[in-house]
């Protein structure tokens, strides 16, 4: 890994209240220390969404167990929800002090091909859903649907980048689940 490599430290999402004030999905075990005011983040965003290249951090609250961040120039609640779904990144440089042994980065999850124990390919992850309770790859599957799969030890006992893959043992019926619906 390069000092260039840049890792995803929190995804917004809606604003909180008028003053510019957003929730944050946390992609890092230290946000104390990350969220300071002052703190400097560079932007993935939509392109021509204007959001600027980096966001200069001025509040980090916590309220009812939830991060709330306020960005300098974001003022007001219209400026926060035009910041919805963006990420804010650290090069590898700034997440040195990040111990974090048996976590994954997004970046490092998604290309991977989902295949079950005896090998046989169930999906593509093409994203990484942030939750409460735990963490969900999302899986193209090679019908073009989704599958939503608990990024959970049991399920997901071996993920293996250098090989560009990993492996799920779901329980009968987990992968059919979206398709029921249908």
């Amino acid at each position: 890994m390069n000092a260039t490599e840049r890792h995803v430290v929190a995804r917004i999402g809606k604003p909180h209240a008028l003053r510019g004030e957003v929730t944050v999905q946390l992609h890092t075990d230290d946000p104390e220390s990350r969220f300071v005011p002052g703190a400097v983040f560079d932007t993935r965003a939509e392109v021509g969404s204007g959001v600027p290249r980096q966001l200069t951090l001025a509040t980090a609250r916590v309220h009812q167990g939830i991060w709330l961040l306020g960005f300098e120039g974001i003022p007001d609640r219209t400026g926060a929800e035009s910041l919805r779904g963006t990420r804010l990144v650290l090069t590898e440089a700034d997440t040195t002090g990040e111990v974090d042994d048996e976590g994954w980065y997004e970046e490092d999850l998604v290309g991977l091909m989902a295949r079950t124990p005896d090998g046989v390919a169930i999906g593509e992850v093409i994203a990484l859903e942030i939750g409460g309770a735990q963490d969900r790859l999302v899986l193209r599957r090679p019908d073009g649907g989704e599958a939503l799969v608990p990024f959970v030890e049991a399920i997901v006992p071996e993920v293996d980048p250098s090989a560009g893959r990993l492996v799920v043992d779901a329980p009968p019926g987990l992968l059919d689940l979206d398709a029921k619906g249908e």
